[in-house]
This record gives structure tokens, C-alpha cells and sequence, in this order.
């Protein structure tokens, strides 16, 4: 696990963007294609901005995996997660080989899983752009978050920490509107992506990234996990790092 600090998160924006395109360019001429993961909230909004920007990808050869979504959220609800992909990103490049959206409206989340269960066990991940949680959730995996479970998609209930936030970012207006339970991407499976790309922004992290980068590996900090990635860096701008005792990393 790499870390690295800057100054603004336009700053970190450019870096995470730049290091994620850099990835998927040299997967694309390795393999033909790459097959990346997508966060959403707002912590991703300047990595996004400034990764549709970057002209020499060949989105044609890109396929793209949705993180997470409320159940029973549906697309035309200004906080779906699939709203913000499309408008931020998949309508920014040009023709994406595919697009696997979570459709967390479905009426049958278990089943949606198994759907999408199938066809991400055909694409293994090349690179995953994720985020960490005010709580240390790592997708919308919770704690105490479930390391063991094999499965890439699961059913999730989200606590109240989490819901703050999210209501806190400005996607709700009240607490009771904020769904219950959630489709997340597993931790294991977001583990097992080649390259993780993590971009952590704003003050309000700054407790979560202490706990998760300095403290031990545990559930109830769940992106603690990603310090056992081979390949992983963190980006942060300084009011989320204003924690960390080493800034040096």
C-alpha cells in the first residue's frame, strides 16, 4: 500500500485520474481490454472529472462494474449511484465495451446479485477506483464488515453512520430517507483487483483514514484491509492525512 498527500483534492483529482488512466492503458495493451470497478459519492467527483478527460484511453475496450446501489433506489432519484455514473461518466466516453450497472430497484436484490455474480466471475478486475467511508467502509461493506464471504455481490445493511453520511454529502434530506440496505460489491472481491486505486478527500475523513491506514487490519475498520493489497494507493489531500503521525509515506 502506497500513500500519497497533496495539498487540494483538485490536486489529488489529477494524480488518482492520471495514475488510474495510466493503468488502464497499459491493461488495454496487454490484454485488449480492461475491466475496471467505479465509485461514486464525493469523494470520486474530481478522480472522475479528470479521468473522462483523458483522451488516449480506448473507452471502446474498457468494461465497466458498478460498486454499489440502495435497494430499491430507483435511476431517476438524484442519489443513484447509477444516475451519477451514467452523467459524470459513462455519457463522457466515448462507447464503453459494456456497462454492468446494479439495478438496486430490481424487486429482487438477491437475485440481482446472482446476476451480477455470473458475469463478474467471467472479468476479473484490472483496476478498481474506490473510496473510504466517514465510518471506514469500503464499498458500502459496514462494520463490522464481512471478510470472508466469497461472493462478489452482497445484500448489505447499512448502519447509521453511514446513512449520516450520505445524508451529510447532500444526496438526502432527511435521515429516514436514506435507504436501509444496499447492493455492495464483497470485500474479498473488491480485493481481488490487480491495481486499487483509493481517493479520500475532505476533513471529515481524516478519523477513518487514521484508523484504517496506521491502525491494525480489523472489520471494524474495514478499508484497513486494503493495507494487505499488493498493489493499492491511497490519495489523500491534506485534511483528510491531518491525522496520520506519518505523513512521509
Amino acid at each position: 500500500m502506497n500513500i500519497e498527500i497533496f495539498n487540494t483534492k483538485e490536486e489529488l483529482g489529477v494524480r488518482s485520474a492520471s495514475q488510474a488512466a495510466d493503468k488502464i492503458k497499459k491493461t488495454i495493451k496487454e490484454k485488449g481490454t480492461a475491466n475496471i470497478i467505479l465509485a461514486t459519492g464525493a469523494s470520486q467527483f474530481e478522480t472522475l472529472k479528470n479521468l473522462v478527460e483523458d483522451s488516449e484511453i480506448d473507452w471502446s475496450k474498457v468494461v465497466m462494474f458498478h460498486l454499489d446501489e440502495y435497494v430499491g433506489m430507483p435511476e431517476t432519484h438524484p442519489a443513484s449511484f447509477r444516475k451519477y455514473l451514467k452523467e459524470r461518466f459513462v455519457e463522457k466516453v466515448s462507447g464503453l465495451k459494456a456497462v454492468h450497472f446494479i439495478n438496486g430497484d430490481s424487486g429482487d436484490p438477491d437475485g440481482e446479485c446472482k446476476r451480477l455474480n455470473r458475469i463478474i466471475s467471467e472479468h476479473p478486475i484490472d483496476v478498481a477506483l474506490v473510496g473510504i467511508g466517514e465510518n471506514g467502509h469500503l464499498a458500502f461493506n459496514d462494520p463490522p464488515a464481512d471478510f470472508e464471504i466469497e461472493d462478489p455481490y452482497i445484500v448489505v445493511e447499512l448502519d447509521e453512520a453511514c446513512r449520516k453520511q450520505q445524508m451529510g454529502e447532500g444526496w438526502f434530506d432527511t435521515i429516514k430517507d436514506v435507504p436501509k440496505k444496499a447492493i455492495s460489491m464483497s470485500v474479498k472481491q473488491i480485493m481481488k483487483s490487480k491495481s486499487i486505486i483509493c481517493s479520500v478527500p475532505d476533513k471529515r475523513k481524516a478519523e477513518a483514514v487514521k484508523n484504517c491506514l496506521e491502525g491494525k487490519i480489523s472489520n471494524l475498520h474495514p478499508a484497513s484491509i486494503l493495507q494487505e493489497h499488493g498493489d493499492c494507493t491511497i490519495f489523500l489531500d491534506n485534511p483528510s492525512a491531518s491525522l496520520l503521525s506519518n505523513k512521509t509515506k
